[in-house]
């Protein structure tokens, strides 16, 4: 065995005939290593992505969401010009494409974000300037969390105590009809409540594959939804002749036509309606329960805007109330599953990502799935089931903040009113625009005259006629619309979607911008 000083003298030999002999025989080895591993990384670039367009989901590149496809991207990057001293024929961008209350300068409810406050900086619960109301809500809330913090994890289906407030909530505004809070999901938002009961619905193949029938004009989100998992969208399609009224008839001609193709499970309704703002007669909801219950069809019922009521001699009529006061052989029998938000109303609480969904007369067994689904994404936004709890459970008579809560709320809902009446008015003041009354929601659906010569450039370009119209609108106004392609119209009519939440000062700028604009782009392809 040689010392450790010999092994040492070889070894540092050794490194030296390794880097100053020029006869190391691993000179080649060195050059065939680095051009073995240049042929690797070529063939790595060769083989390219794992994930590509051709390889990804098919069902996704299906997917379509008007709401924030092409014009609002352009409305973006028009905001950045702006910012950056570009010129442009206006100051600002309108964006009046969503109904994103708050964005458009509606004030919170004093009460929901104090209680929001103190239950997420508990230590202000000691501060005086906070009402005793506000504090009772916030203590009950944080006691049924984890660890007093609503940062803790909550169960899938929600807070407990808020779920009962949701179902003491539903008894009231449907005079009296009980609601177990078992049948109470707290969601993010009414969206993920929508998707979910979409996909316990979703099954079979070729023609046996879920068929969901929705109203067109439609909320893309439900488009969207079918697309992603790959249901059958079956269109019915809504009375614009009679202020987007619902027609039995309708909904029997499309399902008919839809058996020869798909199997039709689902029959989705929005009321108030969106995009087209009608609100559904009591005597129409009770029809469209009995065609469900005749053709065997779940029905899901859409009801974030249940506040949103503005046209007289209309009211909104929750379908779990009409279901019940139809007696045993319906309200025993027909599957319902309903939704409600934070997002509208006079609430506006759109980012805070609160909502639930009841449903009604669902198999014990699909239940228990339904409740294992929910499970993997852990529990709701605590601070949106937070507010949930409050919009079920607000201030009533008698407590601190009942005269506040009551003055912001009934100002709120009265300006959309005032603001509903307002746009149908000056729209229809203008030549080639027609707008029916916005009896509810928070938007109007006017069906705009599109001269041939503009049609025809629009399809010369590859673009829908509408879209083409609402990009020159955003380009020589500022103004941001969807087209009605975003939301489905009838062949050879063309329509946008405009909220009603700007400002009253704004809307109207907006409205008469518009109204110059459709008058100069009339003439222009006349």
């Amino acid at each position: 065995m040689l010392p450790r000083r010999s092994v040492h003298a070889l070894s540092a030999a050794g490194k030296h005939a390794l880097i100053c002999s020029p006869c190391t025989p691993l000179q080649p080895t060195l050059r065939r290593t680095r051009s073995s591993s240049m042929a690797g990384n070529d063939a790595l670039a060769r083989r390219g992505k794992v994930l590509t367009v051709d390889t990804m989901n098919a069902n996704v590149k299906k997917v379509e969401y008007a709401v924030r496809g092409p014009i609002v991207q352009r409305a973006v990057q028009i905001e950045k010009e702006l910012k950056e001293g570009v010129k442009k024929p206006f100051n600002e961008v309108i964006k009046a494409n969503i109904g994103d209350a708050h964005a458009m300068g509606q004030q919170p409810i004093t009460f929901f974000r104090q209680v929001l406050a103190l239950c997420s900086y508990p230590e202000l619960l000691d501060d005086n300037k906070f009402p005793e109301d506000a504090k009772n809500r916030a203590r009950r809330i944080l006691k049924a969390c984890g660890g007093s913090s609503i940062g803790a994890y909550t169960a899938s289906q929600g807070i407990d105590c808020v779920r009962i407030d949701v179902a003491r909530y539903i008894e009231r505004r449907d005079g009296g009809i009980s609601c177990d809070p078992d049948n109470i999901y707290l969601t993010t938002g009414a969206s993920d409540g929508i998707v979910t009961i979409l996909k316990l619905l979703t099954a079979g193949e070729g023609r046996t594959r879920t068929g969901v029938m929705i109203s067109i004009p439609q909320y893309p989100l439900y488009s969207a939804a079918i697309a992603e998992l790959g249901a059958v969208q079956i269109n019915y399609y809504l009375n614009e002749e009679k202020c987007w009224s619902l027609d039995i008839s309708e909904l029997q001609r499309s399902l008919d036509a839809a058996r020869q193709y798909c199997n039709p499970r689902v029959l989705c309704i929005i009321n108030p309606g969106n995009p087209t703002g009608q609100v559904q007669s009591r005597q129409c909801i009770e029809d469209v329960i009995r065609f469900a219950a005749k053709e065997r069809l779940f029905l899901m019922a859409d009801e974030v805007y249940q506040d949103n009521v503005y046209a007289e001699g209309c009211a909104f009529h929750s379908f779990k109330k009409v279901l019940f006061e139809m007696g045993p052989e319906f309200s025993s029998t027909v599957e319902l599953a309903s939704f409600h938000s934070t997002s509208k109303c006079y609430m506006g609480e759109c980012g805070l990502r609160g909502g639930y969904m009841e449903v009604i007369n669902m198999d014990p067994e699909v239940k228990a799935q339904l409740t294992k689904l929910v499970s993997v994404r852990l529990c709701p936004p605590v601070p949106g089931q937070t507010l949930m709890g409050l919009v079920t459970n607000s201030p009533q008579p008698g407590e601190p903040s009942y005269a506040q809560f009551i003055t912001e709320r009934t100002a709120t809902l009265n300006d959309l009113a005032q603001k509903a009446k307002l746009t149908e008015e000056i729209l229809n003041t203008v030549p080639g625009i027609r707008c029916n009354p916005v009896q509810g929601a928070m938007y109007s659906f006017p069906q705009i005259t599109l001269p041939e010569r503009a049609i025809k450039e629009a399809k010369a370009k590859g673009q829908v006629p509408d879209m083409f119209y609402c990009m020159k609108l955003l380009e020589e106004t500022g103004i941001c619309l969807v087209p009605g392609s975003g939301f489905g119209q009838k062949e050879g009519t063309y329509h946008f979607r405009m909220t009603i939440l700007p400002p009253t000062d704004k809307l109207k700028i907006m409205l008469d911008k518009l109204k110059e604009f459709h008058q100069r782009f009339s003439q222009q392809y006349s």
